[in-house]
């Protein structure tokens, strides 16, 4: 039973007004494509300052996808919280909730690129504890309730259309970030599998239930053609131009993300995440992965024309969809999109 996911960040190269334009109507258009066609859920990342105009308002343009769709689940992911308000945070992801007939998950993370701490005047060394500092605002906000707020009582309304509240499922990739999900959290959504482990053994020490293994993804890009080898041509000066990027902001962070350096298209054609393949190719990869494994697409990755990702769900949509066992359950869509297990259960003591 695959799982079918979309990501937008929505960069590109030069300034061309019409150009950006065009790329927000097509993500837009996909959107919708996508949720007539099966899709689970559309991911909206966030970054700031970017040369490339990364997408810095992922709460916008999920507005604009709910108000297109009826269906999909809707992620905004990562989301900086340590940049924001918390309590204009809480209305915004409120509001989408309520358009969205309860669609939206939230997926918080602490950040990592010091420019944008900079851009916001934050303190970086601050962030976790802006995080968990967050999360608390969000989930007293959503309740409804007046409640204290920096010594001051404060309302937030209208309440989200799901109730209690939209599940905050955690990303991160460390320890700290997998402990927070546990204690905070309504399921963990790690870039490095390797923490999930971490999480499984937090759960454990807070008697709370085991998620079992992580579900199986596949790569974080993937494309189908009929000649892949052509499309990795087309592909490449956008792909390098997106994997380049993301190592630029790992090293001026000192993190690790699993993205390198290069302008070898050999080098990006054996980076575990990307993948170009023929419909059957894709098939036989949606079987490997097994029950809940993911297909992501990126249809507009580094600014990609948006015929060549058009090119690839249409081929997705004729010759590889009709022999998959799409997942459409709509009680538990959002959850398994995802990659989260959602335990319902009396918030943890920080």
């Amino acid at each position: 039973m695959a799982v079918l996911k979309l990501r937008y960040d929505l960069r590109m190269d030069g300034d061309d007004p019409s150009a950006r334009a065009d790329l927000y109507e097509a993500a837009l258009d996909q959107i919708e494509w996508a949720d007539r066609t099966g899709f689970d859920s559309v991911m909206f990342h966030e970054h700031h300052g970017a040369a490339d105009g990364y997408l810095p308002s992922p709460i916008v343009l999920a507005a604009a996808a709910a108000a297109r769709t009826s269906r999909i689940g809707i992620i905004v992911g990562a989301l900086l919280v340590p940049l924001h308000d918390p309590l204009r945070l809480a209305e915004d992801l409120a509001v989408v909730d309520v358009l969205s007939r309860g669609r939206l998950v939230v997926t918080p993370g602490v950040g990592y690129a010091p420019d944008e701490f900079t851009m916001f005047g934050r303190a970086k060394s601050r962030r976790g504890k802006a995080l968990d500092e967050g999360l608390a605002v969000l989930k007293h906000a959503w309740s409804g309730e007046p409640f204290e707020y920096e010594g001051r009582q404060v309302r937030v309304t209208p309440r989200p259309h799901q109730r209690p509240r939209p599940p905050l499922v955690v990303g991160g990739g460390s320890r700290p970030a997998a402990r927070r999900a546990a204690r905070a959290g309504d399921g963990f959504a790690p870039h490095l599998p390797e923490a999930w482990a971490d999480y499984r053994e937090e759960l454990a020490v807070l008697g709370l239930p085991d998620p079992g293994p992580m579900p199986r993804s596949g790569p974080r890009f993937l494309h189908v053609a009929t000649d892949p080898e052509r499309a990795w041509h087309e592909l490449a000066p956008f792909l390098l131009h997106e994997m380049n990027s993301y190592a630029q902001f790992a090293a001026g962070a000192q993190e690790y993300t699993g993205y390198v350096s290069t302008e070898d298209l050999d080098a990006l054609q054996a980076s575990p995440h990307y993948r170009v393949v023929t419909p059957q190719e894709c098939v036989a990869l949606a079987e490997e992965l097994g029950p809940g494994g993911a297909l992501c697409f990126r249809p507009l990755a580094g600014g990609m024309p948006p015929q060549l990702g058009w090119s690839s769900l249409r081929l997705f949509e004729a010759e590889v969809l009709p022999h998959l066992t799409v997942q459409r359950d709509p009680a538990v869509r959002v959850r398994d999109a995802a990659n989260e297990h959602r335990t319902p259960r009396e918030e943890v003591p920080q």
